[in-house]
């Protein structure tokens, strides 16, 4: 057991790649309570202070002739706004505001995670559990606004046979339920994994004869994660429009 653990501490591979995801406090090194500072307030307070660079400081000038971020802060907006209309139709797009936020905090979040040293805070359920919980209550509540009872069509196929309709709406009613678990595991569950296959490609970059090749791949792997980072703000993006498209044309 000792020599198991001398040849362990000696060993040049030993890394712990999930240790990028530790919470921990900005100052001391106490105990966390809901009110104390941590990495991952600082960098979803710097997510945040991007969108307001992106969004508003760029934009307040509005040029004829648009500078590089006015021009990329137009992209977002147009991409967000014709995804919602082509989903939910023109009715969707008083819901314009709250799904531009959802997608930019997203991949705010996703592209900082991406600086060396930083902090990825949508690798954390604790981050992507409340978004998708908050999509799902939104999404629900508004269903029976809009449409009161009418809501529950969402789970009747009225186009199935009748013996089936029973067992589909069971079907419906589970599927739906799940949306919030599936919706949050998706995004966390591909940013941790990006990271975590970097951090080892990383730990074998250390022994000389394989360093080449360890370089190579993290180099592949951090482009294929800058795609992922939008990828899965666009995924959790227009699955929000789907399911608001649910809430306001709710009959199958």
């Amino acid at each position: 057991m000792a020599t198991e653990t001398t040849a362990a501490e000696g060993s040049s591979l030993v890394f712990h790649p999930m240790d990028q995801f530790i919470v921990k406090p900005l100052f001391g090194d106490g105990a966390i309570a809901w009110y104390t500072p941590t990495n991952v307030t600082l960098w979803m307070f710097l997510a945040i202070a991007a969108i307001f660079g992106l969004l508003v400081l760029s934009t307040s000038k509005r040029a004829i002739v648009p500078t590089r971020m006015q021009s990329v802060a137009e992209l977002a907006y147009g991409f967000i706004y014709k995804m919602l209309e082509d989903i939910c139709g023109k009715e969707g797009v008083k819901y314009f505001p709250y799904v531009m936020t959802l997608f930019m905090f997203i991949v705010c979040a996703n592209f900082l995670g991406m600086i060396p040293t930083s902090f990825t805070t949508t690798s954390h359920f604790a981050v992507t559990i409340p978004l998708a919980l908050a999509v799902f209550l939104t999404v629900t509540v508004l269903g029976f606004v809009k449409n009161g009872a009418a809501f529950l069509g969402l789970f009747w196929v009225s186009s199935a046979p009748l013996a089936l309709r029973p067992v589909l709406a069971i079907i419906e009613l589970i599927s739906y339920f799940v949306r919030p678990v599936s919706h949050s595991i998706r995004l966390a569950g591909n940013v941790m994994a990006g990271h975590a296959v970097i951090k080892v490609f990383a730990g074998f970059a250390a022994i000389a004869v394989i360093s080449p090749v360890s370089v190579l791949a993290i180099t592949a792997m951090y482009g294929l994660e800058v795609l992922v980072s939008f990828i899965q703000a666009y995924v959790f993006t227009i699955l929000t429009c789907v399911y608001l498209k649910d809430a306001l044309h709710p009959s199958h």
